[in-house]
């Protein structure tokens, strides 16, 4: 088991562990601590597709890790709008806008070298295409 996390990269650890944090958070914040409406909401659906990414994060498939950055962006929105809230809504939406924020810049570190990679990759084809 220790074994397989210290074969991960920092950045990959770190971003699952921030949609692990999201998902628990956003089931907490809409069930019991803050919730719309008493006894829970349905906002609490919201949790749902953290849960389609973090397989994929913690495996390092690139393709999960390139949309789960553009998922992470509508909870730093919602973070980000619900933080003008006051009492546990204010500190909630916080927590969401730096989990989200952290598992953002995780992901663009983790994937840069990668991207660059490819694009070195591809223009070595085109070039071995227009000589050959």
């Amino acid at each position: 088991m220790l074994k397989s996390w210290l074969s991960k990269n920092p950045y990959q650890l770190i971003a699952t562990a921030a949609f692990v944090d999201l998902f628990i958070l956003c089931i907490a914040w809409e069930w019991f601590i803050s919730p719309l409406r008493p006894g829970g909401s349905w906002l609490i659906l919201k949790a749902i597709p953290l849960l389609f990414a973090i397989p994929g994060l913690w495996k390092g498939n690139v393709y999960t890790m390139q949309w789960a950055s553009m998922l992470i962006l509508l909870y730093i929105t919602e973070g980000l709008v619900r933080i003008l809230e006051t009492g546990a809504n204010f500190w909630m939406a916080a927590l969401e806008t730096t989990l989200g924020t952290v598992a953002f810049v995780c992901l663009l570190i983790y994937l840069k070298p990668i991207k660059a990679r490819a694009k070195a990759a591809k223009k070595e084809r085109a070039e071995a295409e227009i000589q050959g």
